[in-house]
């Protein structure tokens, strides 16, 4: 039997050493990658005994999915029973996609899982969104489609009330007045309060009573209640929006604190509410400073009428009335609340401009308990509602092409930038065409953000919402607005926190999996192989921490079935050793040399590591591509850890073995694979 030698190009012995060089860089610096927390205890330490000043890294951790980090489980049911049969699967799936887009971009989740299933009739659609904290976020993130919607104003007549309307509704109010009417004269007649409420009252609940009530909740009931001794019934009846009222003065207590203040407001033209004649915020604070100088208490009120640009309360000399929390923005809040009475405030900076303030008054509002017995009544609007001041033009965010946070380049307005697709272009431009002078309201989520004025009609597809927004505000709406409505409504039926503790006892019992499996194949390969087993675990240690560090710097999430598809590449990668193991044992066979016979074995088992990763890798990719969730977490890490295991198996442990060749001179002792066969004319005889 006959073996044909093939000629191996080799390596000199100083590149060997720069080749070591660089294999012992490149895990120094995986290591601190994966541990920097260790490498900057070394620092600290470093810094400690020698004063360098040294820098300490980064300390980035790694990316963890639900089952290891915790977050959130969210299963919502999709309701497609206005979509026809054949179309309900791609239906579901567009949900699908939407919400994957809104979790990725809105909540910055790196991983979710977002996946559908069938359940009986029903089809579902499971979210899983790791390192959430706040369920409610992400509920309100994937559930609520952001309506945009372009009114303009109606002009309809309002509708009159028929005649048979108009009866129904005296009969309905002279009925609740002949009840209200019969219970005061049970009450009279010497019927309690309570059992008046709960015979005649249309609201019986917790016999009446209302809580303690403020002059804004019950406006007319707490006029009654000033002027009353506690345990008052009232003898008149009392009319309010709702219906007619007997009322009873239960308690009082010292309410919530209100002051009164006059202001001069200097604002500058980059304001959109503001109309000034300065034209920069330097020249409106050199206003406000200077107002500051000769403010006072007598001359005040005249100050705000003559420079005041707040054009509500100017021509009463600034005066607010009274106020309170909540009433007014922080900043003018945080000026005035503390500030001594008939003084005036520094200069107080808001998103109206600058507010120079003198506060007049200061009084503690009373609070009254109160119980009542109701009869509700009606009026014309809850018959005929009055008309709306808006009215739908058709045009909404459905025929949005592009939203984009942009700032204006003139007064430096944070904006979002609208682009319509060709039919919200065409009708946009017929609705500004027939409101030119007229403005046009913008809604979102149907509240009124921006009416712009049209001075001409706009042909081109685009417009902007103005409402004040900050950056990130303007970008989430942006994004919100992109991500387009949920293609049909869905349901949440099913919301779970999972608690991060679950997380780190998965983790922990995986890293003690893994840990033990690599130690058993580290000693598996030092007894089996002996010196070249000592290598390859040298190699597969460097394989481990560059495999970890490529995890952390592209960001690969880490889940349950990741951390698998890395302990099973850590078998591949052991695998390609033991193929060129055995393979030096068979040249070692034939006679060779043991410089010769090494370098053979790793270019004659090279094809067959190839071929088997090669099919392991398209089976990653196929994984990656059709899979979702998980299953693509654990294709990602195999992937790499494949890749990564080709490149040690290779280049690493074939330039250790050529590093300790020299050690051995050119015949194999017990140290490498303890014998050798040396095979001629088909006979064979052990040397041992």
């Amino acid at each position: 039997m006959s073996h044909k030698s093939m000629v191996v190009k080799t390596a000199s012995r100083s590149q060997v050493k720069w080749r070591l060089v660089a294999i012992a860089a490149l895990f120094v610096v995986s290591f601190v990658i994966v541990l920097p927390a260790k490498t900057n205890m070394a620092i600290d330490w470093t810094n400690n005994k020698t004063n360098l000043g040294l820098p300490r890294l980064p300390e980035k951790n790694f990316n963890l999915g639900l089952d290891l980090r915790g977050g959130a489980h969210l299963v919502y049911k999709a309701d497609v029973s206005r979509v026809p049969p054949a179309d309900q699967t791609d239906s579901v799936e567009g949900v699908r996609d939407v919400i994957e887009r809104r979790v990725r971009g809105g909540l910055g989740v790196a991983e979710p899982l977002v996946q559908t299933t069938k359940v009986g009739e029903e089809y579902r659609v499971i979210v899983e969104l790791p390192g959430v904290a706040e369920i409610s976020d992400a509920i309100k993130m994937i559930g609520e489609t952001p309506i945009l919607e372009f009114k303009e104003q109606n002009t309809d007549p309002q509708r009159q009330l028929t005649a048979e309307e108009k009866k129904q509704l005296d009969d309905y109010n002279k009925a609740a007045d002949k009840k209200i009417r019969e219970a005061k004269a049970a009450i009279l007649n010497g019927l309690s309060f309570d059992e008046a409420v709960a015979k005649y009252s249309d609201d019986a609940k917790d016999n009446g009573r209302l809580g303690f009530v403020t002059e804004a909740t019950y406006p007319e009931l707490y006029a009654w209640a000033k002027n009353q001794a506690i345990g008052a019934v009232s003898r008149d009846i009392i009319t309010t929006a709702d219906g007619l009222n007997l009322a009873k003065k239960l308690s009082e207590r010292d309410g919530d604190k209100e002051v009164r203040a006059s202001h001069i407001l200097v604002c500058w033209q980059g304001i959109s509410t503001c109309n000034s004649p300065y034209p920069t915020e330097a020249e409106a604070k050199a206003k406000i400073d200077d107002l500051k100088k000769t403010a006072t208490q007598q001359n005040f009120a005249e100050l705000a009428k003559q420079f005041s640009d707040d054009g509500g309360t100017k021509n009463n000399g600034g005066d607010l009335d009274f106020f309170g929390k909540g009433k007014m923005v922080p900043e003018f809040e945080n000026a005035v609340w503390d500030l001594p009475l008939n003084n005036i405030s520094a200069p107080a900076k808001s998103d109206f401009g600058y507010h120079l303030i003198l506060k007049t008054g200061e009084r503690t509002l009373k609070e009254y308990e109160l119980a009542r017995l109701f009869v509700r009544t009606k009026t014309e609007s809850d018959i005929v509602p009055p008309a709306e001041e808006w009215k739908f033009t058709g045009l909404t965010g459905k025929q949005l092409k592009r939203a984009e946070a942009v700032q204006d380049s003139q007064i430096g307005e944070i904006q979002v930038s609208l682009t319509f697709n060709d039919d919200g272009a065409k009708l946009f431009a017929e609705i500004t065409q027939r409101n030119v002078g007229k403005p046009v309201a913008i809604f979102l989520d149907n509240e009124v953000i921006s009416a712009p004025r049209v001075n001409e009609a706009i042909l081109d597809g685009s417009a902007v919402i103005t409402g004040g927004f900050g950056w990130q505000e303007a970008k989430l709406l942006a994004q919100r607005l992109n991500s387009g409505a949920l293609p049909v409504p869905v349901e949440l039926i099913s919301q779970q926190k999972v608690d991060a503790s679950l997380g780190a006892d998965s983790l922990a019992k995986s890293f003690k999996a893994g840990v033990i499996g690599l130690l058993l194949v580290m000693l598996f390969m030092i007894l089996y192989y002996r010196l070249p087993g000592v290598i390859s675990v040298l190699s597969l240690s460097i394989y481990a921490a560059l495999a970890l560090a490529i995890f952390k710097l592209i960001g690969v999430t880490l889940t349950l079935s990741g951390i698998a598809g890395f302990i099973l590449s850590i078998g591949m990668a052991v695998d390609a050793n033991v193929l060129v193991f055995e393979r030096l044992k068979e040249e070692l066979g034939w006679g060779k040399s043991l410089r010769s016979a090494m370098e053979e074995s790793f270019v004659r088992a090279w094809t067959s590591i190839r071929d088997s990763n090669i099919t392991t890798l398209i089976s990653c990719v196929f994984l990656i591509w059709m899979g979702t969730g998980f299953v693509q977490g654990f294709a990602v890490t195999l992937f790499i850890g494949v890749l990564i295991s080709m490149f040690t198996a290779i280049t690493i442990t074939r330039n250790l073995m050529r590093f300790v060749l020299s050690w051995f001179g050119e015949k194999a002792n017990w140290m490498f694979l303890g014998r050798k066969k040396e095979i001629t004319n088909n006979q064979e005889s052990v040397i041992k």
